[in-house]
């Protein structure tokens, strides 16, 4: 299994060498600054579940009291509804750019006390918060949950996924539209997702030749001022314009990411070796315990006992010492490490080896 790992590194070290450059489209590096969507939050009641509810909870009971005082119902004290078929959730929801009062959101519910499922539930009508403690839009519907569980009699039990949460489709109307000042600010921030100057500085360029020179600047790593007239429909046109424009951007930083839990190694097309020479070999002690019965001789008054008898060997692998070249092409480096047989944990010992001595010049991440 180790073998084909290093063969795929193989292949696809021959296709990253192969392909050409290409230019990558602006609105795939990066997008403009406060174009975002925004979290919201909302506390509610999940109603009319099948005895899986919560179990006595003090928070649960003041959650139906506050919902019952919404329709003018007090409660006398004292009294307190029945928890089994009712259960206090959070509900969550991912509010987009430019979304606009009347438009659908796909919501999360989820339990928040002892509710074994909430399968069947109904949430009652929950507002959804956002950052700023204002309402940005109104949850209710009928909840769609994959998991499943049941107990039995003797007290065991299966659960089959996560029953105590699930979602419902286009379950929130957005009530309120977040501003994002796009149309107003004095000039427009595209920011990079990886900060990387030669990139900003690419970008800024091919704004230039596209609006003009001087139109952008690269601020820093990962920011581009772009100057913009005012008006919301010409900066629309301007900002499609500017993310449609292809940008050669810049080759990565040379990376060599580890997955320690899984053995995964992953290896980009930046990174380069040093001249180094690499052995790599196992060294095997093995030891067998045969113990023998002693048997004594008749009539001679002896007892029977167990004579331990060890067998102690040593095996090593004889893998001779090679010499790894300074290496232009990720090709090189895996061709050399396959060339010894090594398993992706063999893999992950060698990088780190010429990482100490130098010769591996790239970061090396271990997740």
């Amino acid at each position: 299994m180790g073998k084909g790992l290093i063969r795929l590194f193989v292949l696809l070290a021959g296709l990253l060498v192969a392909a050409p450059a290409q230019a990558d489209r602006v609105k795939d590096l990066g997008g403009f600054q406060g174009i975002r969507t925004n979290q919201l939050t909302g506390y509610g009641v999940v109603v009319g579940l099948p005895g899986t509810g919560d179990d006595n909870l003090e928070y649960t009971v003041q959650s139906l009291k506050a919902v019952a005082s919404r329709f003018g119902l007090q409660l006398p004290p004292g009294v307190n509804p029945g928890m089994k078929n009712a259960a206090v959730v959070l509900v969550t929801a991912e509010l987009p750019a430019f979304a606009k009062p009347g438009q659908r959101l796909d919501i999360t519910v989820a339990s928040m006390g002892k509710a074994k499922s909430l399968r069947g539930g109904s949430l009652i009508l929950t507002p959804l918060l956002g950052a700023d403690g204002q309402i940005y839009a109104m949850a209710q519907g009928n909840l769609a949950v994959g998991g499943l569980g049941a107990d039995g009699a003797d007290g065991s039990k299966i659960v089959i996924n996560i029953p105590s949460t699930g979602r419902i489709p286009e379950g929130a109307t957005v009530e309120r539209t977040v501003a994002t000042g796009f149309d107003t600010a004095p000039m427009l921030t595209f920011n990079l997702a990886r900060a990387d100057f030669t990139t900003a500085q690419s970008v800024a360029a091919a704004v230039n030749r596209r609006m003009g020179a001087g139109s952008a600047e690269a601020v820093d790593a990962v920011s581009i001022a772009i100057k913009a007239p005012l008006g919301a429909d010409v900066r629309a046109t301007m900002m499609s314009a500017i993310e449609n424009l292809d940008v050669a951007a810049a080759e990565p930083a040379a990376r060599v990411i580890v997955n320690a839990r899984t053995g995964t190694v992953v290896i980009n097309s930046a990174v380069r070796v040093g001249p180094a020479a690499v052995t790599h070999g196992k060294l095997t002690v093995r030891i067998d315990e045969k113990p023998q019965v002693s048997q004594p001789a008749p009539l001679s008054q002896g007892q029977t006992v167990v004579t331990p008898n060890s067998a102690v060997s040593v095996q090593e692998e004889h893998r001779p010492m090679f010499l790894l070249a300074p290496g232009p092409k990720l090709a090189d480096i895996v061709k050399a490490v396959n060339a010894i047989g090594a398993s992706p944990a063999d893999l992950v010992a060698i990088l780190e080896a010429l990482k100490e001595a130098g010769a591996l010049k790239a970061e090396l991440i271990v997740l």
